[in-house]
């Protein structure tokens, strides 16, 4: 029988069932295969992709909505991969038209790399602002925090849940209410009993990454991320907003590398609802 045309193979929802063929197709890209992220998208997320006629994926891409069930006030693509025989053909145009019509009126968001984004301007993506990553070992400051840190516990999460939705300007529960049992840490700041700032670690490959990083300012982020960088032996790794500017100059002060700019994207609204001042990392890139 004759290979059916790619642009003719039917695309289909995943589901955490398609983990290792989503990390496969990660692997065949050159990046890390990232098990971990992957089943923390297809579990809180939607994934779509293409199977090849001679197995594995040929495409694919995650979507999670964020907002009331069933009707999302903002969607974050991440993930987008098309495997490395099947490039420059279309494919990956043709997954992101499909999930752009699927979304609708939907607003929609994406962290891209210098390669994907003239894509994702030709479908009418918009560049509305800029993340660094930075990547290191963590050398903590000699002077004690004057803010006061800890381990969250469960009677957290409804405050976390409060103060996330506040600061992203969307609800975030079906992913946030995941990081207990996906992150290594997850702590709080706090002021007189009020949390007033979370953040997270969680293991990808050799690195924690830290994020989502939210706070009050400055400082308290400054605090969160020391603490978590105290109670792991692995390199640190994270997105930071470029508006941030006194957090990056602290970091790469304390030893995290600049690795790369990814432009933050936005389709249907013009930047992102929220406060930005108190958002510093995304959770991952791929999910905002």
């Amino acid at each position: 029988m004759p290979t059916p045309s790619l642009t003719a193979l039917p695309i289909r929802r995943l589901t955490p069932r398609d983990l290792t063929a989503c990390a496969d197709l990660s692997e065949d890209r050159g990046w890390p295969r990232e098990e971990h992220k992957w089943g923390l998208l297809l579990s809180a997320g939607t994934g779509y992709g293409i199977d090849a006629p001679d197995g594995g994926l040929v495409s694919a891409c995650v979507v999670t909505e964020y907002g009331p069930h069933g009707r999302p006030t903002l969607g974050a693509i991440g993930m987008v991969l098309v495997a490395e025989r099947h490039a420059r053909q279309g494919i990956g145009r043709r997954l992101m038209r499909h999930v752009v019509s699927l979304m609708g009126t939907t607003p929609l968001t994406l962290h891209a790399t210098p390669h994907g984004r003239p894509l994702y301007e030709e479908l009418g993506f918009k560049t509305t602002g800029r993340a660094e990553m930075v990547r290191g070992r963590f050398t903590p400051d000699e002077t004690a925090p004057d803010v006061v840190t800890r381990a969250a516990t469960a009677e957290d999460l409804t405050a976390i849940l409060r103060l996330d939705e506040e600061v992203f300007g969307a609800d975030r529960t079906q992913v946030i209410a995941r990081l207990p049992a996906f992150t290594d840490q997850l702590r709080v700041a706090e002021d007189d009993g009020r949390i007033i700032g979370y953040a997270a670690a969680w293991p990808n490959m050799d690195t924690q990454v830290v994020g989502p990083l939210i706070a009050r300012d400055t400082k308290t982020a400054k605090a969160l991320l020391a603490s978590l960088a105290a109670r792991t032996d692995r390199p640190l790794r994270t997105d930071i907003d470029v508006r941030h500017e006194e957090l990056l100059e602290w970091v790469k002060a304390r030893g995290l590398e600049p690795v790369a700019f990814n432009a933050v994207m936005t389709y249907g609204i013009t930047e992102l609802p929220g406060d930005w001042r108190r958002r510093f990392t995304p959770l991952t890139v791929a999910a905002g």
